[in-house]
């Protein structure tokens, strides 16, 4: 089995867009229960933006969108991504 040493350095190797795909595919693989308990301030912050939300005083914007927004600001474009 490879070392992580050695996988990150070959991850590190591929280009920005295919880096960005190896860290969803790895997250995928993990566990629900695997990852940490949320802050109190992580949670009061959900909560808060929960209550905008169900309020109707906030707009949201697709995960889609958002993700090709982060992607352009570093350079990086994906085919087919929403403008």
């Amino acid at each position: 089995m490879p070392s992580f040493e050695s996988v990150l350095a070959d991850g590190q190797r591929l280009p920005i867009a295919d880096r960005i795909q190896l860290i969803d595919a790895i997250w995928d693989t993990l566990p629900a229960d695997s990852l940490s308990p949320l802050s109190d301030e992580w949670l009061a912050e959900i909560q808060r933006r929960s209550a905008e939300y169900d309020g109707g005083s906030t707009e949201t914007v697709s995960w889609e969108k958002v993700r090709a927004e982060a992607l352009r600001r570093i350079g990086v474009t994906i085919p087919d991504a929403p403008h």
